[in-house]
């Protein structure tokens, strides 16, 4: 849409040799023997929070399976179920859905749950704060929810995907079958009975308090409220409906005919020919939207339009709320549209990012085949390639990912670092005072904090990211098995 696709750069480029590198001293990395890598890996699931970095691997042997976390192997199994790995939010559990014979059972750190005849595909999820675990399980002709093990009352079936925990974790929905019927169960309430329910579509607003999802009447969708239905429509645009921060308002987007709605509390906007990017304020006061009419485009914030474009994207409100930027298109130029005012054209933009105090503003632009960073209104110098912008915790510092010829290297407060042929995305410290990444050093990977290289790797398998004492946490692959590497800046 904008003219430009700046370098992506959240995956590592192959092939570097760093130039100029400092190395780190070895005495203050801490460095764990975790376990072997096992040969034949069919999946990784990765996990890096501020507890800590893991890993799991699912791997074959002998015609069985076998999921391997940090480096441990678990038990064999027949069967497992495809994208059922998965990590709590924090890190610090794990689960999955292993087959044995023609069973199956949901094995949580490491124990393993009664025996079901079938369990849902997507299933386990853990709550928000990773205290709660809830799957779907089915025992012949009948299905049950099971949360933190205790199975609840039998029903005809439930509805793929649409098992859901509250923002806090103390309540579940989800929605099941009756006959041709479907309906929603909310702490083990039923709700109205629908044709249909869509999948993914059920949502809790962020205190718990009230429900939403979107019901299927015959041809036409509806979108349900704390259990009361909204107009009939064509359809209900993905991603909604959705709650604001403070959980009084609820809005989405509908179809009707060839033309668009918003439906903000029930009060349906005047009409569009497409619409995009439906966001509340993180204070749940304002809301903004993206509307097109005929060909062009315009941000409508709290009912006002903003100029009109020939295209928009990346709305996004500060953290404050009291500011929006998007990324524009007029004719072949791109420009960014921050408070109101469309800045300079550039042949293209991206990146555009807040800084998390809200009182500042970065983008990258492209003018005449070069690219550079603009912040706050002043342009960085032009380069090859720009990616991977980031503000620090505290808004004092920027950091980004830059190209010039064949090398690459990272920009910190407009100070370059080493050079290399490859690097991996920026993370500052939670204090604001390092910058850790991962770049490639003569055939290996290593870990760079401050400009200084950790030990040389095979390659580094999750992080590198900041706990929250500040260590520098990383999983490192070696021939001889995988690593956990502590660094205390």
């Amino acid at each position: 849409m904008f003219g430009i696709l700046l370098l992506a750069l959240t995956s590592l480029v192959a092939r570097a040799a760093a130039a100029g590198a400092t190395t780190q001293g070895q005495d203050k990395i801490k460095k764990q023997y975790l376990g072997s890598i096992p040969a034949g890996i069919l999946d990784a699931v990765r996990s890096a929070t501020p507890e800590g970095c893991r890993l799991a691997l699912v791997t074959r042997a002998n015609n069985k399976l076998i999921v391997v976390i940090d480096g441990q192997p678990g038990p064999t199994v027949d069967d497992l179920m495809v994208g059922s790995v998965v990590f709590s939010p924090d890190g610090k559990r794990f689960a999955y859905t292993a087959g044995k014979g023609n069973k199956w059972r949901v094995v949580i750190d490491g124990n393993a749950g009664p025996e079901w005849d079938r369990i849902s595909a997507g299933d386990p999820i853990f709550s928000p704060d990773g205290k709660h675990i809830a799957y779907t399980a089915g025992k012949g002709d009948t299905w049950r929810v099971v949360i933190d093990g205790n199975a609840g009352p039998g029903t005809e079936g439930t509805v793929e995907g649409s098992l859901v925990f509250s923002h806090d974790g103390q309540h579940v929905a989800y929605a099941t079958t009756k006959g041709a019927k479907r309906f929603a169960v909310v702490d083990g309430q039923p709700g109205p009975e629908w044709d249909g329910i869509m999948e993914g579509t059920m949502v809790f607003s962020p205190d718990g308090k009230r429900v939403a999802y979107v019901a299927g009447k015959g041809h036409n969708q509806i979108a349900v409220i704390d259990g009361q239905a909204g107009p009939e429509m064509d359809g209900i645009g993905k991603g909604t409906p959705l709650f604001s921060s403070d959980s009084k308002r609820v809005a989405y987007v509908a179809t009707k005919g060839a033309k668009w709605f918003v439906v903000i509390d029930g009060q349906l906007e005047p009409e569009a020919d497409g619409l995009a990017n439906l966001l509340f304020s993180p204070d749940g006061k304002h809301m903004a939207y993206i509307k097109q009419k005929g060909a062009k485009w315009f941000a409508v914030v709290d009912g006002q339009a903003g100029p009109e474009m020939d295209g928009i994207g990346g709305l996004m409100f500060s953290s404050d709320s009291k500011r929006v930027a998007y990324m524009a298109k007029k004719g072949a130029k791109g420009l960014a549209v921050i408070d109101g005012q469309p800045g300079p054209e550039a042949d293209g933009i991206g990146g555009l990012t807040f800084s998390p105090d809200g009182k500042r503003v970065a983008y990258a632009a492209i003018k005449g085949g070069k690219q550079s960073v603009i912040v706050d209104g002043q342009a960085g110098p032009e380069m090859n390639g720009v990616g991977g912008l980031i503000f620090s915790p505290d808004s004092k510092h920027v950091a980004y990912v830059a190209q010039n010829g064949t090398k690459w290297f990272a920009m910190v407060d407009g100070q370059a670092g080493p050079e290399t042929d490859g690097i991996g995305e920026l993370v500052f410290s939670p204090d604001s005072k390092h910058v850790a990444y991962v770049a490639f050093v003569n055939g290996k990977q290593v870990v760079m904090v401050d400009g200084q290289a950790g030990p040389a790797v095979d390659g580094i398998a999750v992080g590198p990211v900041f706990r929250k004492d500040g260590t520098v946490e990383y999983l490192a692959k070696q021939a001889d098995g995988l690593y956990r590497l502590d660094d205390r800046p």
